[in-house]
């Protein structure tokens, strides 16, 4: 990992905290491939739902995840959500849903998902030249990258940022939900077993609560070129 060092920039942080947003832009700044670690999640939620496989079984889930042929498409814009396929099956806009959203984040708890997808982004870091998104890529996914953020902000705020962005798609949403929904994945995400939602001790925190996206990106991009 030694190598990938100066290639590689992780950003974590919590739901809805403009991890996205801002690593697509890097990414982009940088010339660097942008790697969703949550999609990749949401993705694997999608589909043990869909085929009804019982998450407390991980006989079960190890099974499911031998039959999960996931791919990421790029981007088609810095605003744009990676495309994700699962077995040939286009669920870009599906796994972007509150409910998945919840549903990743139990799913990101269980061992045998934590490990397939775990080695799928080593393996993609070993290429170099990424951005890194999630809720561990620096903890536990790429631990010797050299630039490390950690994205955060009040829950109330990412809360009303994800109700603008479903309200953008058409959605009728209920902010109040989304609040709770919004501190209740936090609770998960931050007390789960394995690999949980905590800054790196050499991560930079940035609180975004009051700050743009351009602001957010030029302070990233500012401490990485420095």
């Amino acid at each position: 990992m030694s190598d990938c060092r100066r290639e590689i920039v992780t950003i974590d942080g919590p739901a809805g905290v403009g991890k996205s947003t801002i690593s697509r832009r890097v990414a982009s700044r940088l010339g660097f491939t942008y790697l969703d670690t949550g999609a990749m999640y949401r993705a694997v939620a999608w589909y043990l739902r869909k085929h009804g496989v019982d998450t407390g079984d991980e006989s079960a889930i190890a099974a499911a995840l031998g039959r999960i042929d996931l791919e990421l498409l790029p981007a088609g814009g810095e605003d744009d959500d990676v495309g994700v396929v699962v077995n040939g099956e286009d669920i870009s806009g599906e796994i972007r849903s509150p409910d998945i959203s919840m549903l990743a984040s139990s799913v990101s708890a269980l061992a045998p998902v934590r490990e397939k997808l775990t080695a799928l982004q080593r393996q993609a870091g070993e290429r170099g030249n990424i951005v890194a998104e999630g809720r561990d890529t620096g903890t536990v996914v790429f631990p010797a990258a050299r630039h490390k953020f950690f994205l955060d902000a009040s829950p109330a705020a990412r809360a009303a940022r994800r109700a603008r962005q479903l309200r953008e798609r058409g959605e009728a949403v209920d902010e109040e939900k989304l609040l709770e929904m919004t501190i209740k994945r936090d609770r998960q995400d931050s007390e789960r077993a394995i690999a949980p939602l905590r800054k790196a001790a050499d991560a930079t925190l940035v609180d975004t609560t009051d700050l743009s996206a351009d602001q957010v990106l030029e302070l990233v991009v500012a401490k990485i070129s420095g």
